[in-house]
């Protein structure tokens, strides 16, 4: 437990308002959701190949669909927080 102490709080070095999206896992479990829907439309695959290739695709949709047009965080506050540490370190 002592080992993983400083692994568990790494997120506090972050912004607070994006304390809940680096903890959270949403993003992950909806992406599950939407490979496992498609894998069952799919039935059985030949080979372990042509299950990888939906999977690539169906990723390779979402990045270019979805996630291109959004932002997950605000990288202007890691920006402050980053112009705030050069000030107090110089």
């Amino acid at each position: 437990m002592r080992d993983g102490f400083v692994e568990t709080l790494a997120y506090t070095e972050f912004p607070p308002e994006h304390w809940r999206q680096i903890r959270m896992n949403n993003g992950i479990e909806r992406i599950n959701r939407k490979i496992r829907r498609r894998t069952r439309i799919a039935g059985t695959f030949p080979d372990g190949n042509s299950a990888l290739m939906l999977v690539t695709a169906r990723l390779k949709y979402i990045v270019e669909h979805e996630w291109g047009k959004r932002r997950y965080l605000d990288m202007s506050k890691l920006e402050e927080m980053d112009e705030l540490k050069e000030k107090a370190e110089g």
